[in-house]
């Protein structure tokens, strides 16, 4: 597969200052960028699938009139947690 280029960027040389500052031994700022950009793309589509979920949800609610308090769903996390803890 071919490579593509991302548009240069102008930014605040404090800004590119700080990102150089942050660089990890035989670490690029170009591969600082491209891992920025892939970690924010992966961001964005799980949060997109999380609005996504929560929304279907709330579709699903109103259509079975089915709903869970809180409390309900606090506690039964705190039994898993407390089983998780004794294993």
């Amino acid at each position: 597969m071919k490579t593509a280029t991302i548009p240069s960027l102008r930014v605040d040389p404090a800004l590119r200052q700080a990102a150089e500052n942050v660089l990890q031994k035989n670490e690029s700022l170009s591969s600082f960028v491209v891992q920025s950009l892939q970690l924010n793309i992966t961001s964005r589509r799980l949060q997109s699938e999380f609005i996504a979920r929560g929304l279907a949800s709330r579709d699903e609610a109103r259509k079975t009139g089915e709903y869970f308090d809180t409390d309900g769903i606090l506690s039964e996390l705190d039994k898993m947690l407390a089983l998780a803890d004794k294993k």
